[in-house]
């Protein structure tokens, strides 16, 4: 990212739909210096990329205030943020309908709403009490239980929704079967029935149908009460009004039998169509809730890995205390088979670590003084005290679960499509309804004929798999790809994997090891080969570069003394200059020889031979003339050339970018099987290269070590990070693999491929079903066949719709990496 490039994310109010979004975005486009916008409608917030030098925050504030929306300051010092699980709130409806009802509260300074039912809000104590924005999720129909740090309440929350929902089940079954006894099968089959029900069959129906309209409670409660307060209808609107429907005309005729009016009987009533809709939707919710629990059994995995307690010293003795409780820079003591709690850095004793858990690498550990431990992995043998460095939601564990659930909330792109024909999707249903209703009582058929049409359609239509379609499956496969060590931050990298056609890999420390050893020492004239290692070791001591620390690790395994030198100037991807003892050193490539004037025709031989080898040359001047040069190899990383080979079977074009010359980056590039090198480039020019090969019309994804690459990582449409367990959360990369197997790139690719698949097939069965619901519910076939969908049908249709939708994403669970 260039010096004066920032990014800031802006809460806005006033957004009420799709088109508010791109009202903003192109508002804040206009704004001179802005580089990027994206409006996040369900979070109310604009984060926008800009040059500070051409614009400011108040700039961009006036720019949203002009497009007729309220940009909301932050407070100052009173801002509260609080993380709540919302039960219920598993779907782009309901995270629309909480977003809604949230926006009449003042206060609200932000909020991020996911379909994982987790929610983060940010506002203003003075201005609104968190009872009261609990309060008002309530009366929407969801419940917000508050997370606590530490304590699994994922599990406990999903426990409750489950049971909650069982409960509700079993009651709408038992009473729906005795309804359809009562109403149907007792006439049709000549059954037994009391002589008091016979007598009282209206009454009867009444009080057996409407504790089953108690139990579907919810759908009134989120699809009526909260559409008025929310001014949006959902899914949730079509069952309460297909329902309500039935159950409300049944209510008016048992009114008129009750009061002896002429023209009506129990054959007029419609309370078990209600009824069993409910008890069908209920059992369709139940199984969903309990299938979607295993959609999020990664995240679950994840938290059982803690450790529940620790062992630190304080005030001299050794206390047990709970992991919640231990700060930075306790002294934690771990012993033989115990689990590491927290982060940090041993102070003393030395053990072997399993770190399986996090790295997926199966071979423990050794650990010493001074080397980094992470929290949730199993010590094997030693004893050892660490002073501990991150604790609470700072581990590495807390930053990868953090993620995992981020990305399994965010939104894919393939997603704004479902979106979009859901929005106007309701709506369009209850028009259909309507006309077909009025269409079919207009050609002479019975009020019940026209009000079943009304109700199949209303039911039948209800887009739940639509909106489960993708979330569903993005979950799955970022909980997939966490268990597999790879890390996918957000569905956008999710979906965009599997389109890339050109990988470009870093060389030193992707390809490499990145930890280069000496190999050759070459001396000129009056020089010793000791002398030039020396020379060259103390013009390089400051420097950061690996080739660096190769020169001085040499040095002083050879005893060699470093004293400081005098001044010293690194110039970046091509050498340092530098001052001891009246001696001006240069050390560099070639072409930083031929850039201060000197050529290197008396080595010019050897230089080439080396770097057909594959290795880098460090070339020392001292005193504006030639004095020697040290060769530096770079071992290969295990896995390296069969990730490559793989790639490459797949249709893959791999490139390989490297600072160093043509000839070396060649010869290693080589030994890879990889035909195209970009050699020579400097760190700040990874970026245009990268926009080159995008200008080609080629979907890049840049593979690099996450911090010196981080403005290629970006530049590229996915950047995939190498990564190690403690540096997760600085990671620049859209996929982060956690462990150093170059073979993770094949598996975050074939992951992308594969969930995709499974989207495209929810969607394609979502929409097939909709498409071809809707028109037989409303009669189509009638006319021809004589056939009319029943209610109760539609509702059974519906529930297995989304039910064999979250199902399909669930058979991701077994998904194996295609390794070819």
């Amino acid at each position: 990212m260039e010096i004066n490039t920032k990014t800031s994310t802006i809460p806005i109010k006033g957004m009420s739909c799709a088109s508010c979004v791109r009202a903003i975005e192109k508002a804040l486009s206009k704004v001179e210096g802005v580089k990027e916008v994206n409006v996040n409608f369900s979070a109310e917030t604009a984060t926008i990329t800009y040059d500070q030098s051409k614009t400011t925050v108040s700039q961009l504030e006036d720019a949203i205030k002009k497009a007729g929306y309220d940009p909301i300051k932050r407070s100052s010092g009173k801002a509260k943020t609080i993380r709540l699980k919302i039960i219920g709130m598993d779907n782009t409806h309901c995270v629309h309908t909480v977003s809604s009802g949230l926006k009449s509260l003042k206060g609200i300074i932000k909020k991020e709403l996911l379909v994982t039912q987790k929610a983060t809000i940010t506002y203003d104590p003075e201005l609104v009490s968190l009872k009261e924005i609990k309060q008002t999720i309530k009366e929407l129909g969801y419940e917000p239980v508050e997370e606590t740090e530490g304590e699994d309440y994922e599990k406990e929350a999903r426990k409750k929704e489950i049971r909650n929902l069982k409960h509700r089940t079993l009651v709408a079954i038992t009473l729906s079967i005795l309804l359809l006894y009562i109403s149907m099968l007792a006439s049709a089959f000549k059954l037994p029935l009391p002589t008091l029900i016979k007598e009282n069959l209206a009454l009867t129906q009444l009080i057996l149908a409407t504790p089953v309209m108690i139990a579907g409670s919810l759908f009134y409660k989120r699809g009526i009460i909260a559409a008025i307060k929310t001014k949006t209808a959902t899914m949730d609107t079509l069952v309460a009004l297909g329902t309500g429907t039935a159950y409300v005309y049944s209510l008016v005729v048992s009114i008129f039998i009750l009061n002896g009016k002429q023209g009506f009987t129990a054959d007029n009533l419609y309370y078990e169509v209600a009824a069993l809709l409910i008890a069908f939707i209920l059992l369709g919710k139940y199984f969903e809730a309990v299938v979607k629990g295993k959609t999020s059994e990664a995240i679950k995995s994840l938290i059982g890995l803690q450790a529940k307690t620790a062992l630190v010293k304080r005030g001299g003795k050794e206390i047990e205390i709970p992991i919640e409780e231990v700060q930075a820079g306790d002294l934690v003591i771990v012993k033989p088979g115990g689990k590491i709690p927290v982060d940090g850095v041993i102070v003393q004793g030395y053990s072997a670590v399993d770190e399986s858990m996090i790295t997926g690498e199966s071979i423990p550990v050794e650990k010493k003084e001074g080397d980094q431990v992470i929290g949730a992995t199993i010590n094997k043998t030693g004893s050892f005290t660490f002073k501990a460095t991150k604790v609470g939601s700072e581990t590495a564990l807390a930053q990868i679960i953090k993620l995992v659930e981020e990305a399994q909330g965010s939104k894919a792109p393939i997603q704004n499509l479902a979106d979009k024909i859901s929005s106007y999707f309701v709506p369009a249903v209850m028009i259909i309804a309507i006309l077909s209703f009025i269409i079919w009582y207009s050609l002479g058929n019975p009020l019940a004929f026209a009000l079943t049409i009304f109700v199949s359609v209303l039911i039948i239509a209800c887009p739940c798999a639509l909106g489960l379609a993708t979330p569903t499956a993005i979950m799955v496969g970022t909980g997939k790809g966490a268990q597999n060590g790879i890390l996918i931050k957000n569905a956008r990298a999710l979906q965009k994997a599997q389109q890339v056609k050109t990988i470009v890999f870093d060389k030193t420390g992707t390809l490499t090891k990145g930890k280069p050893e000496v190999t050759n020492i070459a001396a000129l004239e009056v020089w010793t080969q000791k002398e030039i290692l020396k020379l060259i070791a103390i013009a390089e001591k400051p420097s950061e570069h690996p080739l660096a620390d190769a020169v001085i690790t040499y040095a002083k395994k050879k005893e060699i003394s470093i004293p400081p030198a005098t001044t010293f100037k690194a110039i970046p991807g091509k050498g340092v200059v530098a001052t001891y003892s009246g001696k001006e050193l240069l050390v560099g490539n070639r072409a930083f020889m031929r850039e201060n004037g000197l050529q290197v025709t008396v080595v010019e031989e050897q230089l080439r031979t080396l770097e057909h080898e594959g290795k880098s040359i460090m070339i020392l001047a001292v005193n504006k003339k030639i004095a020697g040069f040290v060769a530096v190899a770079d071992q290969l990383k295990e896995n390296a050339k069969e990730a490559i080979q793989m790639l490459q079977r797949q249709g893959k074009e791999i490139i390989m970018m490297t600072g160093d010359n043509q000839r070396t980056g060649e010869a290693i590039a080589k030994q890879l099987g990889i035909d195209r090198v970009l050699a020579e480039v400097l760190p700040d020019e990874k970026t245009n290269e990268i926009k080159r090969l995008q200008k080609e019309r080629k979907k890049v994804a840049m593979v690099g070590d996450g911090i010196n690459d981080a403005p290629a990582l970006t530049q590229a449409d996915v950047g995939i990070a190498i990564g190690s367990g403690t540096d997760i959360a600085i990671e620049s990369g859209d996929i982060v693999l956690i462990k150093e197997d170059l073979r993770d790139v094949v598996k975050a690719i074939s992951l992308s491929t594969y969930t995709m698949k499974k989207i495209k097939q929810n969607l394609f069965w979502a929409f097939i079903y909709n498409t071809v619901g809707i028109p037989i519910a409303a009669g189509i076939l009638y006319p021809f066949t004589g056939w009319l969908l029943s209610p109760i049908i539609a509702g059974g249709a519906m529930a297995f719709s989304s039910v064999s939708v979250v199902s399909n994403s669930l058979l991701m669970k077994g998904w194996k990496p295609r390794m070819v």
